[in-house]
C-alpha cells in the first residue's frame, strides 16, 4: 500500500485541504483590513469596506476587536481608523530578534570553541524562554534545543540569568502566573529557594541550572540587556554533567559572561 503524504509541519492532523481552511475566513479577512489600515493614512469605515470587499457591518466588527487588542485606532473626531502602537511593538519585537540572532550567532561560535560545550541563544517571553539558535558542539553526547522549544523560567538557566534582574514585585507576579513546575528532584519549587538563587546569580553574572529541567543536564547562562537595561533573553552553555562539573563551572561562568555582554553590546544594549 503506498505511504500516505506525510503532514506538514504546523499543520494539525486533521486538516484536509480547502474545506478545514474556511473556518479561518474571519481571521483571513481581519488581515486584510489590518493590511488596508497599515497602508493608509487614516480611513474611513467605508474606505475600508470597499477596499476589503468586506460588509461595513462585519469591517466594522473586525476594527472594533482589532482596536481592543491595540493594532488600529479610531479617531473620534475624524472619524478615521489608522494603524495602532500594537503593531509598532510586535514589529519591533521581529527586527530585535532578528538583530539578536544573527549577530550572536559569531559569539556563540566562539562560546561553544572556548567550552567545548554547546551554545544556546534564548528570548524571554511572557511565562518562558523560547530557544531560538544553537550552535552544537562535536561531542558525541551534547544538549539539544529545536528551535522554538519552550522551557519555564524558573527550571531554565537563561530563564534564571532573566528573573536575576527583574524586581522581586515582577519575578513573584511571574511565578503566581506561571507556577513552579517540579520535573526533577532539583528543581525550585519554591519562592523562597528562587529568589536565593537568583540572588546569587546577579552577584556573579551567570544563572546555572543544575539539573533542574533534565536530570544529567547541566546548563550555566547570562542574560542579554536592551537599549533600556532591561534583560531580554540570554546566551548559555549546556552539556552532560559529566562534562559541566561544578568543578569547571568557574570557567565557564566568567566565558558566557563575556559572550552575553558582546551580544548585550553588538545588538546596542546597555549591560548591567
Amino acid at each position: 500500500m503506498e505511504q500516505a503524504e506525510k503532514r506538514k509541519r504546523g499543520r494539525p492532523r486533521a486538516f484536509n485541504g480547502p474545506a478545514e481552511a474556511q473556518s479561518v475566513q474571519s481571521l483571513d479577512r481581519a488581515l486584510r483590513i489590518l493590511a488596508i489600515v497599515a497602508e493608509g493614512s487614516g480611513l474611513s469605515l467605508s474606505e475600508i469596506a470597499n477596499a476589503s470587499g468586506v460588509p461595513a457591518p462585519t469591517a466594522y466588527r473586525m476594527l472594533t476587536t482589532l482596536e481592543n487588542h491595540g493594532m488600529v485606532e479610531f479617531d473620534t473626531t475624524s472619524q478615521l481608523w489608522s494603524i495602532g502602537v500594537e503593531t509598532y511593538r510586535m514589529g519591533a519585537a521581529f527586527l530585535r530578534s532578528r538583530k539578536l540572532v544573527d549577530r550572536a550567532r559569531i559569539v556563540m561560535q566562539e562560546l561553544m570553541e572556548k567550552t567545548g560545550e554547546t551554545a544556546n541563544l534564548g528570548l524571554a517571553e511572557d511565562n518562558c524562554v523560547v530557544f531560538v539558535s544553537q550552535v552544537e558542539t562535536h561531542q558525541a553526547i551534547r544538549a539539544f534545543f529545536r528551535p522554538g522549544t519552550r522551557s519555564p523560567f524558573h527550571a531554565s538557566g537563561i530563564g534564571k540569568a532573566v528573573l536575576a534582574y527583574l524586581d522581586e514585585d515582577r519575578v513573584a507576579a511571574i511565578v503566581r502566573r506561571a507556577g513552579l513546575e517540579v520535573y526533577t528532584p532539583k528543581t525550585l519549587a519554591t519562592l523562597p529557594a528562587l529568589a536565593e538563587d537568583l540572588a546569587q546569580a546577579r552577584r556573579r553574572g551567570w544563572a546555572v541550572d543544575d539539573e533542574e529541567r533534565n536530570e544529567g543536564m547541566r546548563c550555566v547562562a547570562a542574560a542579554i540587556f536592551n537599549e533600556f537595561g532591561e534583560p531580554v533573553g540570554g546566551v548559555s552553555v549546556s552539556g552532560p554533567t559529566v562534562r559541566v562539573t561544578p568543578e569547571r563551572l568557574g570557567q565557564i561562568g566568567p566565558l558566557v559572561r563575556e559572550a552575553a555582554a558582546e551580544v548585550t553590546r553588538l545588538i546596542g544594549g546597555v549591560p548591567r
